[in-house]
């Protein structure tokens, strides 16, 4: 309704004038705004509580806080008056055009779908507010829809827009209790409370409908995203699968490639080998027999002078015949048949030196690809134990020297140096990083929501956790229940935590050389999982450097051929 000039109001009827524009029905405790317009307490509260903030439905005017509304009795005075003078005539119009027939048990009750003879009815619909025959029934019993409509008897359908107390039209309605009432009713029963006309509750009811069922469209717009989504999805995940089983296909002919090139140069190397020593032990042979010709021609020589009868020239050619040959010290001389000793385990070694250097790449571009999962995740001070502190970010932890006094709760770590994220994963993919540095003591990986948060606790999948952890400057070790030494090549300073809720999995990374650390595959996930760290404790010293969550860097890369190197 368009607002009222003085020049105007003369002309518009005295109806019109105390219309509510919102339900477009004579007022209901009328109130006032502060522009000045008016409308019925229910409707200006309702219109205000679907929007952010409070505004004039006609002049738009907007106010700062919402304005506290009394009902405005002279006005209210004034519209009982005039509901007063105009209710003989809707009552004469309701006797003469909404007259209900009230069938006892025993009369028939025509079918509203039938024209002209009406057979009798055999139900009423509730929803569809008519009674059907047989054949118009039908429909009721066949539809799948139809059939959640509520049928009943016909003849006491006739007398259920009567009230029950006082065979009077229901045409009130009680707000309080959210029941129709007559008008006796509204007068007695329900004279402190809430009622309405019926006609002003259906439209605002309707409003609520028009509402109602512009969200379930929305809700079934957005599912039918959803399934185009997933759609989409198996359709990409079939040409994903393709082209990851060409890249396997790949990986394993280059494998058998390098194997088979090894084998080749390894049989190479033993052959090479065998004629290395076959030329040595042909060289020595040579020698011993030239040696052992020279002993026995000295050997000769002496027997000779052995038998000679002078005494002079045994005397005189002795001393040279005396010394023996030169020859070596064969006993100092090892032969060998073993001659190939520790090649086939160095070729070996190379071998998975060169699946070392694959498995890497591959895993470099899989770190690549978990970005596209990367999480922004922050510390939950609820959590954070006492011992330790919080960067204003929530980005940093670190333990101290001294317990900070702390607000204790269900959610809340008391005894161990440990603190959750903000954000917990029920569900997709999740990437993060944290800078561990040179921390000689750390822990880190994810929790689930109903850990144990209080006294001493296990770090271990049967208890809720998935992590790794560093002790006393030491080596890696997954905390798997009982742990496991992990064996890298270097102490990594950024590690990636991998999280794939649906295939029941938890990666860690070197986030730097992008090298894989460990996984815990083969879990299954009921509930809530959330980042856990844990700084250790200070060690005099040694270990007071924060855990840092990291932004991650970098961005997704399409697979590239793979290329390794395969000599030995």
């Amino acid at each position: 309704m368009s607002t009222l000039t003085a020049k105007n109001v003369a002309t518009v009827p005295l109806e019109e004038q105390l219309r509510c524009c919102i339900c477009l029905d004579t007022y209901t405790d009328p109130v006032s705004i502060p522009c000045g317009h008016n409308f019925c307490l229910d409707c200006i509260e309702g219109f205000w509580d679907t929007k952010d903030q409070s505004q004039c439905p006609l002049c738009k005017e907007t106010f700062r806080k919402r304005p506290e509304l009394r009902i405005n009795r002279g006005f209210a005075d004034i519209v009982e008056i005039f509901k007063r003078s105009v209710t003989p005539m809707l009552n004469q119009e309701d006797e003469s055009q909404n007259h209900i027939p009230n069938y006892s048990h025993n009369e028939e009750v025509p079918c509203d779908i039938c024209h002209g003879h009406k057979s009798t009815s055999v139900k009423s619909c509730l929803v569809c507010q008519a009674s059907f025959c047989h054949a118009h029934l039908m429909p009721h019993l066949r539809d799948e829809a139809l059939q959640r409509h509520r049928l009943t008897d016909p003849a006491t359908f006739t007398s259920s827009h009567l009230c029950r107390k006082h065979n009077k039209p229901l045409t009130k309605f009680c707000r309080k209790d959210q029941t129709p009432v007559c008008e006796e009713c509204s007068e007695r029963d329900y004279k402190r409370h809430q009622v309405v006309e019926m006609e002003k509750a259906s439209r605002r009811v309707k409003s609520h409908l028009k509402e109602t069922k512009a969200e379930i469209h929305q809700m079934i717009l957005t599912r039918l995203r959803k399934m185009e989504q997933i759609t989409n999805s198996v359709d990409l995940s079939k040409k994903i699968k393709e082209r990851e089983t060409q890249r396997s296909a790949q990986v394993c002919l280059m494998l058998i490639t390098a194997v088979q090139r090894h084998q080749a140069d390894l049989m190479e190397e033993l052959a090479k080998q065998q004629r290395e020593a076959e030329r040595r032990a042909e060289e020595q042979l040579v020698e011993l027999e030239q040696e052992i010709r020279a002993l026995q021609t000295r050997g000769g020589e002496l027997q000779q002078l052995e038998l000679t009868q002078s005494p002079l020239h045994l005397l005189q050619s002795f001393p040279s015949l005396s010394r023996l040959p030169s020859t070596r010290e064969w006993s100092e001389v090892v032969v060998h048949s073993d001659n190939n000793m520790g090649t086939v385990s160095r070729a070996a070694y190379k071998l998975v030196d060169v699946c070392q250097e694959l498995a890497n790449k591959l895993t470099a571009e899989e770190t690549d690809k978990m970005r596209q999962y990367a999480v922004d995740v922050t510390l939950d001070p609820e959590t954070a134990s006492g011992w330790l502190v919080l960067s204003p970010d929530r980005k940093k932890v670190s333990s101290q020297k001294k317990k900070d006094p702390v607000t204790d709760s269900p959610q809340r770590f008391d005894a161990c140096v440990c603190v959750l994220g903000k954000q917990g994963f029920k569900s997709g993919r999740r990437y993060w990083e944290v800078q561990v540095g040179d921390k000689t003591d750390w822990d880190l990986g994810v929790a689930k929501e109903s850990i144990n948060r209080k006294g001493a606790i296990t770090v271990r999948p049967d208890s809720g956790y998935w992590a790794i952890c560093r002790r006393k400057g030491g080596s890696l070790s997954a905390c798997a229940g009982p742990s496991i030494t992990l064996q890298l090549r270097e102490t990594p300073q950024k590690v990636g935590v991998f999280l794939d809720y649906e295939a029941g999995s938890v990666s860690f990374y070197d986030a730097d050389a992008k090298t894989h650390i460990y996984t815990y595959s083969g879990c299954s996930f009921t509930e809530p999982l959330y980042p856990y760290l844990n700084p250790c404790l200070h060690d005099n010293g040694r270990n007071v450097a924060p855990l840092i969550l990291s932004p991650v860097e970098g961005q997704v890369r399409e697979p590239q051929d793979i290329t390794i190197e395969t000599d030995l």
